[in-house]
């Protein structure tokens, strides 16, 4: 029988939309996607997305930690991005430093807006524990 695991942050949006930051079912954890709030949950560096992109980045890492796992159990992600082409640059550098050698499965959406005024990336992604660390 499949257990599972939910992890939240505790912060309102969870309550106000319904949802949890990450579920491990099996070996595999799905994450919603992650965007640059502090531990209150209060978005931060609006417009900004070079601070935006390593808060995110920061915060993947917390859900890792979480769950004992590392970047390179990491097995696909999603980014989305508004201005994708203004942003593209960055978004592929913030993956290289981020990744390192790693190199999982990885798709970047260009749209036009994402939930917040001012949020400019959110990157939800998938772990594989069975993998090694």
């Amino acid at each position: 029988m499949t257990t599972i695991d939910s992890f939240s942050y505790d912060v309102p949006a969870e309550s106000d939309f319904g949802y949890s930051q990450a579920i491990k079912s099996g070996g595999l954890i799905h994450v919603s996607g992650q965007l640059s709030f502090d531990e209150a949950g209060e978005f931060l560096h609006a417009g900004d997305f070079a601070a935006q992109l390593k808060r995110t980045y920061a915060n993947m890492d917390k859900v890792l930690d979480h769950y004992g796992a590392t970047r390179n159990q990491i097995v696909s992600q999603t980014l989305y991005v508004v201005d994708l082409r203004q942003n593209a640059a960055a978004t592929a550098q913030g993956n290289l430093g981020y990744f390192g050698d790693h190199r999982p499965a990885s798709t970047v959406l260009g749209v036009t807006e994402l939930i917040l005024p001012g949020q400019a990336i959110e990157i939800s992604f998938v772990i594989d524990t069975g993998l090694p660390a």
